[in-house]
């Protein structure tokens, strides 16, 4: 006979310094854990909230505990995906719930979703917004780093784009817009930074007005965050981004964020897999989605202060794979 329990609460982790980008700082993150007792198997799940999505840690958590009842009842992940929508409520249950079904048969996750065995990844390492020599100071001193990736805020940008190359001159860099290009010439100013060697543009427009960029013939792939959720959002990336970010807590969960990898795979859009501010119990799951991945941004929890224990490493940019007393 099954017997399971749910519990779930917020945590608060402080960010080493601040986290800066076009819509504001943040000195700390709020983290929803989620967890699943079963027949002495222990399953855990974190997520953090989509807050432009209106999702606060209190509303993820309101959410996860007032579906207590179906959940200790033995609901499965399949029955969750039509249970709650996308979001991070979702991804922390069903993360947890992956993670103790591993615990549960003694099978790691990447198996039991038919997955090759997880390698170590190179991620990038954000660059928060800022002043360009302030920008310029923080590339400098993370210089041996092999990519990069700077938030941006519209106007200024290519100073400082050209001061994180002078801070950085061996480094690959990718930019994140934060959708800050919006009524501006995103081909012009693409164009503007190759003398840099960008690689990749993030969400150069506002989620929703993504028909500014038909047309648009932009010398650096364009790719899509915040337009891109879950598949439902596929149709309207295609033609118009050359890249979509796969985030687990945008689309509710490893279950849609591996499924939507295939349908993106498929129609022939590359893959980037980032992640919110989290510690190392959020980042593992997402590492899985991200093996194969041709731009990997998993460095959320290397933005933190501190970590918690059979945390994942990461030395000279290559972040360790998840053990499994961390999770999976």
């Amino acid at each position: 006979m099954i017997h399971r329990t749910l519990g779930a609460h917020i945590e608060r982790w402080p960010v080493r310094g601040a986290f800066t980008i076009s819509r504001g700082a943040k000195r700390e993150v709020e983290v929803v854990v989620a967890r699943f007792d079963e027949n002495g198997a222990v399953g855990r799940g974190e997520a953090t909230a989509i807050y432009y999505h209106g999702e606060s840690a209190a509303s993820v958590l309101e959410t996860i505990v007032s579906h207590r009842t179906d959940l200790e009842a033995g609901l499965d992940r399949m029955a969750l995906q039509e249970m709650l929508p996308r979001g991070a409520a979702r991804n922390a249950l069903d993360c947890a719930l992956w993670d103790l079904e591993a615990k549960r048969s003694g099978v790691p996750v990447w198996r039991l979703a038919g997955l090759p065995a997880p390698r170590p990844l190179e991620t990038a390492f954000t660059i928060s917004l800022g002043a360009p020599e302030r920008m310029e100071a923080d590339a400098r001193a993370v210089a041996t780093l092999p990519l990069l990736k700077l938030k941006l805020a519209g106007e200024g940008d290519i100073a400082r784009v050209a001061a994180v190359r002078r801070g950085a001159p061996g480094a690959r860099l990718i930019v994140d817009a934060n959708e800050a290009w919006t009524g501006r010439d995103v081909a012009a100013e693409a164009t503007a930074l190759l003398p840099f060697g960008v690689e990749l543009i993030e969400q150069p427009v506002k989620a929703g007005e993504d028909h500014l960029l038909d047309g648009v013939n932009s010398p650096i792939p364009l790719c899509a965050d915040e337009s891109c959720q879950d598949r439902a959002d596929l149709d309207r990336c295609i033609d118009r981004y050359a890249a979509i970010n796969i985030k687990l807590d945008k689309a509710g969960g490893l279950t849609e964020a591996l499924a939507l990898a295939a349908e993106a795979r498929a129609a022939g859009l590359e893959l980037m897999v980032g992640c919110m501010l989290a510690t190392s119990l959020g980042i593992a799951p997402a590492a899985l989605v991200a093996q194969g991945a041709r731009w990997v941004d998993l460095d959320g929890a290397l933005l933190l202060a501190e970590d918690r224990p059979q945390a994942m490493m990461a030395e000279k940019g290559i972040l360790s794979a998840a053990g499994p007393a961390l999770w999976g």
